[in-house]
This record gives C-alpha cells, structure tokens and sequence, in this order.
C-alpha cells in the first residue's frame, strides 16, 4: 500500500484518451520529478487522463505490457477485470472453466488473505485513489495557471471517491490516504467503514452542491460529471445498513431524483439488428448517453485492454460458438451462466441474451469444460447498425458503469423500504416494458432482487445486491459451486467482506484484518 501511494505513474502512454483528455506526454516519476515533468497546462491534463486511462488499461503501455500493479498478468489485473472477478465471478451469475486457482476460489467463496485474485483488486483500487491524490496535490501547488484548475481537481476528487465507493462496498475498513498524507515511514492509518461512509457522503456532497463539476449530463463523454457523483452517493445510501447499521433509503430517493431532469431510459433503437437495450453495450453505445451516466471508454485501436468489455466479450464466447458473429476473431472459452441464473429470464426478455444451441445444455455437468453451461452475450463488438468496429482484437464497447435503469430500480427498492416520492412501482415497470415484460402490480424484494440481476448482469453490482438482501454467504439462496459444493452451500458470514491482503497488513503496522480472517 505504501508503495502503490508513494508511486505514482504520471502517464507513459502516447496513445490513450478519454472524453478530450489525451496523455501525450512522458511523464514517468522515474524519470522525472513533477517541477520538470509539470510544466505546461497539456502536462497536468496528461495526469488528468492518467486516472481515467488507470480504469481503462492495465498500465500505460499496451494491453498487457507494464501493469501498474504487480501479482497478475497486465491483463488478469486490470480494474474492472478484477471487480468482476470479486463481484460478479463470486455470485449466481458465472461460472469459469479455467483450471486457475484464483478462479475456482472465487466462485467458491473460499479465498484467503493471499489469494491475489483479491489482493490485485485491493491495489488497483488504492493505486487509483494514489493517482488521484497525487493529481490534486500537484494541482494545488500548480506555480501556473490552470485555466481549469477547480474543475479538474473537482474530477480527481469524483473519480476517487469513485474508487473509494470500491473500498468500502469490498474491503470494509482501508488504510485511508487523501492529498494531504505525508509519505514517510509507516503507513496511513485504517479508517473504520463507518468513518469512511462519512467521508465518501461528505465529499460527494461537497461535489453536488459546491465545486465546478460538470453537471448532471454534462460536460464531454466519459468526463465525470454530478450525475455519476449522485450514483456514488445514492449507492453509498442505498447500502448504507450493510456499512453502518443505519437505512438511509430515503436519502437514496432524493439523490437520484436529482438524476431524472438529465436521464431517461434508452427506448428507441439506434439501428433495425438490435433492441434498444443491446444498443448500451454494443459498439457504438457512446450514442446511448440518454441512459449512460458514466462510462469506462475502450477503443480497440487507441484505449486497448484484456480487461474491462474485452474480457467481457472475449471471455464469454467460445467453442462452437461463431465468434465472427459477435465482432471478435476468437473467443477465449471461460464463463458461462449458471443455471439459476439462466433461469431467472422469462421467455420473451429481451435481456435473455444466451447462447444454448452451440452448448451442451444450460447445467454445469462438467465444470472445466466451456460448452456445459448456457453462454452469457451481453457485450457484442458490432455496431448498432451491424458495422465492423475499429478491430476484431479487441473491443470497442464502453463500459456503461452507470445507467439510469439502475437509478430507477434502486426507486423501487427505495420505494419497498418506506421512502416517499420515489415513484418506485412506476421506475421499475418501466424497466420491464424496456424489456418486453408486462408490468408488476406491487413490489416484493424477490421482484426487485431478481429484476437487478436481469437488467445488470455483469455490470459488478450482483454481489453488494446480494448481500444488501442477505443471500450472498448464507443458504437461504443457493447456486451451483456456491461454497464449493455442485448444487451449493452456505459458508461464513465475514466472507461477505473480502480481506486485506497480508502483504499490506504486513508492510503497514497500523492495518488490521477484518473480522473471521487470521491477521
């Protein structure tokens, strides 16, 4: 932890962009240090674009050379790579048929303190937070004028509370660093959950009601704006009795009523091959930003990765499945869908995007081999109106980390627990008709869990969602290999919060392991 804070990698890329951010400049600290390397407006931009390109790549150099972190290939490490791995690989929703011991500890729920599955996800997350505290001290103590000096440190400050919304959901209590810590021979203090649900309010807070931020659906594409601040803030209410013991649905409520004068639902189909709700993880779904509120960019020439949507189109895809089809040269094999999770779509959702008639059937008789199970295809790399995107190597699609049919359903679930002027029934039965089902007469928490999973799948929101309902660690709700075991099981309730890692508990004496874990 201590080096990820104290090491931070300015920009080395001379190709990635974001929104209008480009990094074009060597900036390497190695190299460097700030007062040579920061010395013209292009230069703090560069390190502007550096924390957006750290959630878009594996480091700065290609799609698997240089990682920013170490502990997994440059590809196996990206960020939303491992997010899946830790809050979607885990849950009901996938199964995968690598014989990768970080794999099948993850679907089994029966990690360790070591297991670099989660220990690469844990520094992903604080090595973003470092990139952001490094931009906003630099910025602060800036000896030129930026002519965009408050909006961009108002970014930073978005994009990490970003990260720290990871934190807390994931790892509970953090060593907790901001741009005011000093570097020196020990390491930053933990912060409790609690304290850190009150600095994550308190920041998203101070970003929608008094900083420069973009607003609510403005400024450029993939740029954060107060939209996705509000759904940081509204999933931090939303979970809040998970975090602190306290419901705060109310709270959630009036967050995202902020989010419906510049969102809607995306109804209308951009093209005559795909429905309206494929437009959002197709190709060119940059289109949807009636209903995209904050998106991770990829561009399979330009922002390249073996993470975020390559992972999720490449990995899903394999066998006799026809990868031509999906815009990619060849799949990979790994995931499929469980089951349950199959099951859980009616005839005729629009959402229920599987591929069964290449496989061996929907159950998992044989867990090492791709074609038992039904294949998940979500993410296509095709455009809207069925051209060819920029590769077949890697993906074009962004990832549309939040979309307003979220908000909508966390109004409903807001609604269940006694919030006023969420309009929750009507939210959620808008997302329905979206998908081609007809409309529910009253809400259940089955009805919204499962909703959730249907319209979210893959987007790393399953296990928080499972958790919040109490069905992630106990078997009250089993899927096939939950606990290890082929039809299920239930297992220990801390495993609802990962570890830390014990190479940090073993660098920084002021790190304690969470509860149920050996320090």
């Amino acid at each position: 932890m201590k080096y990820i804070l104290a090491s931070v990698v300015f920009a080395l890329g001379l190709s990635s962009c974001v929104g209008d951010l480009t990094i074009d400049a060597p900036l390497d600290p190695n190299l460097n240090t700030a007062d040579k390397a920061l010395t013209k407006v292009e230069d703090y931009e560069s390190l502007l674009a550096s924390i957006y390109t750290g959630f878009a790549t594996s480091g700065y150099e290609g799609a698997n050379s240089g990682p920013s972190i170490s502990g997994l290939d440059g590809g196996a490490s990206q960020y939303y790579r491992g997010r899946y791995h830790l809050n979607g690989l885990t849950t009901d929703e996938t199964v995968c048929c690598w014989n990768d011991q970080v794999i099948l500890k993850m679907h089994s729920l029966d990690w360790t303190t070591e297991d670099v599955a989660v220990s690469s996800f844990y520094y992903r997350v604080c090595h973003q937070i470092g990139l952001s505290n490094e931009f906003i001290r630099q910025a602060n103590a800036a000896v030129i004028e930026l002519p965009e000096k408050a909006r961009w440190i108002a970014e930073a400050r978005a994009l990490r509370v970003l990260c720290w919304l990871d934190g807390i959901d994931n790892f509970g209590n953090m060593p907790f660093a901001d741009e005011n810590f000093v570097i020196g021979s020990t390491g930053p203090a933990q912060i409790s959950r609690a304290d850190l649900f009150n600095y994550i309010e308190s920041e998203c807070k101070d970003l929608l009601e008094g900083s420069d931020l973009y607003g609510y659906g403005e400024g450029p594409y993939g740029r954060a704006n107060k939209g996705m601040v509000a759904m940081v803030l509204a999933k931090l209410y939303l979970n809040a009795e998970v975090y602190i013991g306290q419901k705060k649905y109310q709270e959630c409520a009036d967050v995202l009523a902020g989010l419906d004068a510049a969102y809607s639902l995306h109804t209308q189909a951009n093209g005559s091959k795909y429905s309206a709700f494929q437009d959002l993880f197709l190709a060119d779904n940059e289109k949807c930003t009636d209903e995209i509120i904050f998106p991770i960019e990829q561009h399979g020439l330009n922002t390249n990765s073996y993470g975020v949507t390559t992972f999720f189109i490449f990995g899903f895809i394999g066998g006799d499945m026809p990868a031509a089809d999906y815009g990619i040269s060849s799949g990979w094999g790994g995931y499929r869908a469980t089951p349950e999770f199959y099951n859980r779509f009616e005839d005729g959702d629009l959402r229920k995007l599987f591929d069964t008639e290449n496989q061996l059937g929907i159950t998992i008789d044989d867990y090492s081999n791709f074609k038992y199970g039904a294949a998940f295809v979500k993410f296509v790399n095709i455009k809207s109106d069925g051209g060819e995107a920029s590769t077949n190597g890697f993906s074009d699609v962004d990832y549309p980390l939040f979309r307003y049919a979220d908000a909508l359903l966390m109004k409903a679930e807001c609604e269940l627990n006694g919030a006023t002027g969420a309009n929750g029934l009507a939210s959620l039965n808008a997302v329905r008709a979206r998908a081609g089902l007809p409309a529910a007469t009253s809400l259940t928490e089955d009805l919204i869990l499962d909703e959730r999973a249907r319209e979210l799948a893959l987007e790393g929101w399953r296990r928080s969602d499972l958790v919040r309902f109490g069905k992630f660690t106990s078997d009250s709700y089993l899927w096939a290999y939950k606990g290890g075991a082929e039809n299920g099981q239930g297992v220990a309730a801390h495993r609802n919060l990962f570890p830390i890692p014990q190479g940090d508990l073993n660098a920084n004496a002021n790190l304690k392991q969470n509860d149920g874990y050996a320090n």
